[in-house]
């Protein structure tokens, strides 16, 4: 059987933790595409060479959660390039058979434009920026400033920008708990999942 679930919405929304539980409760695999991009931009150098050269070692780093990987993700995935060099890997790991859920930034959109299901996660600014500041530390101000120019980073890029899909369905976390936002996911995939 193959049915794909994808996930959008901007950093800190909530997109990981949700796609990791419908994946877990559907016996989905799950792709998180943010590491890609952000392996690629820590691993420096040429990001058209490290998009085409990732190991898995690339993708166990321990520092891709950090502020500065998100931020070098975002620079990196504006460039036509490395997108391309990253597409078809999405794509074949979307149509695997068993199902998959992918969460990113422009999967419902450009990835997988064909998935049974799409949700984009979302939140306020200043919601998606204490939650990353829990996360990562720093000066709160700043973690706000950053977030706000990484989403205008991410919806203005000339490739494949960051928007909910016309057939999306809209989860807005701001309000939400975790135990919430999961169980409004698990009930929209449901309601397309054809044995369940």
């Amino acid at each position: 059987m193959i049915f794909t679930v994808a996930i959008d919405g901007p950093a800190a929304a909530g997109k990981g933790t949700i796609s990791k539980a419908v994946a877990r409760h559907f016996g989905f695999a799950h792709l998180d595409t943010g590491s890609l991009y952000r392996a690629v931009g820590v691993k420096g150098g040429d990001p058209i060479q490290a998009a085409l050269s990732l190991t898995q070692a690339d993708l166990d780093r321990d520092d891709l959660r950090s502020l500065a990987a998100g931020q070098l993700a975002s620079k990196v995935a504006a460039i036509p390039d490395v997108r391309a060099a990253l597409v078809e890997f999405q794509r074949s790991f979307a149509r695997r058979e068993g199902g998959a859920v992918l969460d990113g930034r422009d999967i419902g959109t450009v990835i997988c434009p064909e998935a049974e299901v799409k949700l984009f996660v979302s939140a306020s600014a200043e919601v998606r920026a204490r939650r990353r500041h829990k996360e990562v530390g720093g000066d709160l101000a700043d973690v706000l400033r950053e977030v706000i120019e990484r989403d205008q980073r991410d919806a203005n890029r000339a490739d494949a920008p960051m928007r909910m899909a016309d057939d999306a369905v809209l989860i807005d976390t701001s309000e939400m708990s975790i135990e919430q936002a999961v169980a409004a996911a698990i009930s929209a995939v449901t309601a397309a999942f054809p044995t369940r």
